[in-house]
């Protein structure tokens, strides 16, 4: 069983995801394993929120360069959550905006 800690990696903060949280809507970097039914139990219970949805995005490996040296960014995966309109909001980022 994997714990919560494994499943959510780190907050997202770019522009378009301090976008979208007007509408309640948050970004995460998440395990690459993780599934969205477990994405949505992990924030539930990191920050007692009740989500709505949750929509994933792969993101893949890019090329990089340094020099004369070639390589690649890594791939991650991306989790939007949505959270219900009576929910509370993720204390988190609401310093944040």
């Amino acid at each position: 069983m994997k714990m919560v800690q494994d499943i959510i990696i780190k907050p997202v903060i770019t522009e378009a995801s301090m976008d979208r949280l007007g509408m309640k809507r948050y970004t995460f970097k998440v395990a690459n394993d993780a599934t969205k039914p477990e994405i949505a139990k992990a924030v539930e219970a990191l920050f007692g929120v009740k989500v709505a949805k949750v929509n994933t995005i792969s993101m893949k490996k890019k090329p990089t360069r340094t020099g004369v040296h070639f390589g690649y960014k890594s791939e991650w995966k991306k989790a939007i959550v949505t959270l219900t309109a009576d929910s509370k909001t993720i204390e988190f980022f609401d310093g944040l905006n």
